[in-house]
Order: structure tokens, then sequence, then C-alpha cells
């Protein structure tokens, strides 16, 4: 099991258990945080596993001196792997991000070229790491979605047929069905995000530095990266959802005098279809679901409810269904310039984001301020893969 298959499970058992401890199912809910810890475990003892056996895939050197090996531990392959990830490396990052100080030869020929005032350099792969764990904790959308890493540049094909199984009597057979494919071509664009070292911030240690870099880097990239999943153009940038356009009879329209009622909820399940029941959330700014907060159903029941979680955080529920709350939408009771979604459902995972992380940056000195400016870029791209998950509720601005 693959680390984007092990969250997809683990956020599902998660949302299980909820509501199983809102039902008052307490014993059920109980099975499904073991189930959790059983599922956290098996994913450990795997990785584990898998990266013991990398580890005995490498055939030791022999001692120098013996045969025609060379010192112990100095294989040249494995040096080269681990180059970036090596404290002197890390190190020397440190020093360019912060004082401008060149890399050293050894680290400026891997890296690319490098200027005075324009230098490429490599980020760690450790620092790396630690910048995506951090973007999945600080997104709301971003661990929700299909991750990918094709290369830039090719037509990944999707099908855009089901299968249908029949019933067929005894030595009948049934219609050979033919699967269309659509594609969906894998551009590569350039996400940037500049991150200023002040002078202040020469005196930082090597820990002090990595985590202020990443947290720096991971923010300014979670929200560049979120605000395309939802209003990306697909040219320059990844595609976003609202300006796809949805399946026919999937929108609610909310006239221009009226507020939303708890008809317009319904009304907006009802459309969503069966197949994606499970894993789809409903969207909108935090604005938008207080306006649902007072709302009651026809038996005077709360529509909208805030739960606290197993971490303390609210989970917000609209019927019962999760709500990813946002900043990347209109909320309503805003002035509106023309017709505009103001909430959706949608099956996050039918969204694909293609990146290998793969994370370079550029350095350079502000000369009004004498900051040194770390420029990370990242190349990736995003797009809706299936759309009829895609429930739209708009509001009328006329």
């Amino acid at each position: 099991m693959n680390r984007t298959e092990y969250l997809e499970k683990r956020q599902s058992l998660y949302a299980e258990a909820e509501q199983l401890i809102e039902a008052g199912n307490i014993d059920e809910a109980n099975a499904k945080m073991q189930a959790i810890t059983d599922l956290d475990t098996q994913f450990e003892n795997e990785s584990k596993a898998a990266a013991n056996l990398r580890a005995m895939s490498q055939i030791p050197a022999p001692l120098k001196g013996v045969g025609e090996g060379e010192k112990f531990g100095t294989d040249k392959n494995t040096e080269e792997e681990d180059i970036y990830n090596s404290i002197e490396y890390r190190r020397a990052f440190m020093n360019l991000m912060v004082n401008g100080t060149s890399l050293p030869e050894k680290f400026r020929n891997e890296a690319g070229p490098t200027k005075t005032t324009d230098v490429a350099a490599v980020i760690s792969p450790v620092v790396v790491k630690r910048i995506v764990d951090k973007m999945q904790v600080l997104g709301n959308v971003l661990p929700l979605v299909t991750h990918t890493a094709f290369p830039a540049g090719i037509s990944i094909p999707t099908s855009s047929v089901k299968a249908v199984a029949t019933w067929v009597a005894e030595g009948g057979t049934s219609e050979k069905q033919k699967l269309g494919l659509d594609h969906i071509d894998i551009k590569g664009y350039k996400l940037k995000c500049a991150v200023s070292m002040t002078l202040e911030t020469s005196v930082m240690t090597l820990d002090v530095f990595e985590t202020y870099f990443v947290n720096s880097v991971s923010k300014a990239m979670v929200w560049a990266q979120e605000e395309a999943f939802f209003n990306g153009t697909g040219s320059g940038r990844p595609k976003g959802v609202l300006k796809e356009t949805v399946v026919d009879s999937q929108n609610v329209d909310i006239a221009a005098s009226e507020e939303p009622t708890y008809q317009t909820l319904t009304e907006a399940e009802g459309l969503l279809p069966a197949a994606y029941e499970t894993n789809a959330v409903w969207n909108m700014t935090k604005r938008t679901f207080m306006k649902f907060m007072g709302m009651v159903d026809n038996d005077g029941q709360p529509v909208a409810r805030v739960n606290y979680g197993l971490g303390g955080a609210p989970d917000r529920y609209l019927l019962g269904r999760r709500v990813v709350i946002n900043e990347h939408m209109t909320s309503l009771g805003a002035t509106l310039s023309g017709d505009t979604v103001v909430a959706f459902l949608f099956d996050w995972t039918d969204y694909m984001f293609n990146t290998n992380y793969a994370m370079r940056v550029k350095q350079y000195e502000d000369d009004d301020t004498e900051d040194q400016i770390a420029k990370a870029v990242m190349i990736a791209d995003g797009k809706a893969i299936d759309l009829h998950s895609l429930v739209t509720v708009t509001k009328k601005n006329a």
C-alpha cells in the first residue's frame, strides 16, 4: 500500500468513526479507531520492510586492500545519491540563503549555474520531505486530491465510459463493450514563492533555519496550490474546479433576491449521483457556512453541525456531509459581479495534482532591505479527471 492509499483509507475510517460517535454507537466507533491503529501499524511495518529491502539491494564494497574494493562505506554511487542530504550541503545551503555565500564547487557542479545574484540550488530531499509533510497538515484540500508524479509533457488516458455487467441466461453471452478513452495532457507549470531571510537570521542554527524555511515555503505553496484547485484557468497554472463546465442538471440556482433555504441543500444532495456519495464533500467559505448554521429542517432540527474531532479541530457538517472550508470562493452576502458559485459538492479524489515535489531555489538580494530572498520553484499541474461528482450552488446576480 502506497502513501496515497494509506491516507485515503485512514481518512475514510476517521470519517466513519466520527459519524458513529455522533450516532452514539460507541462500540462500533471504538472498533473503527482500532482499525485506524491497525492501519497505521500495517503502513509503518510495510514502509520499514520496503526500506530494509532497498538497503539489502546495495552490495557492500570490499574493504580497501581486499580484491579491487575501496574503503568500506565509500561507494561512489551511494555518495552521489545522498550528497544533498549531507549535513555539509545543508549547511552550505543555509549559508547561501542567509548570507548569500556561494555554494562550494562540488555542489555547484550538481546544482546548476551560479552567479553572485542568481544562484540555482537544489533543496535537500530531507527538507523537501518536511515541506511536503507540512503542506499535507496545513492544507484543507491538498490531502484530499489524487497525487501523481507523471513526467510533464505526456498525455494520460482516462476512461470516459464505465463498463456495465449484465445478467445472461445459461449459455448466453453479453454484448461486448468498447471502453472509451479521454486524454489529459500533463503540463509543467512553475509554482514560485519568495522567502525573505533578514540579516537578523544570520545567527540561526541549522535546525532553526530549516524549520523557518519549511514553514515559510509550505504555507505559501499550499495557498497557491489550493487557490489553483478552485480558480486556476489552466493557462500557466492548474485548472480549477470552478472553471470547469458542470454536468447538465447538476446545478442549483439561488435567486438574486432570495436567501438559501433547506430545500437548496436537499436539492443539491439529490443531484449528487449515488456512485459518488461516499467521498463527496461540501466546499464553501466559513462565512457561507455560517449562513447555514441557523437553518433548520422541516422538523425544526439544525441542518448544520460543528463537532470537535479526535485532534480537537472543528469538523463541520451539512445534513451529515462533511464541509471543507476554504478562502478561495465568493461568500454568500458578498457583492457579486455576475452569477457566482457560492458552494459546491465534489469528490476531490477526482482531481489529479501532478508533481514530483523536486524543488530548487533562486537566491538574490533585495537592495532596499539588504534581505536575502530565496525563491522556491516547483513544477506542477492539476485538473479534474471526473466531473460527475460536481454539484454547484449558484447565486444569481439578477
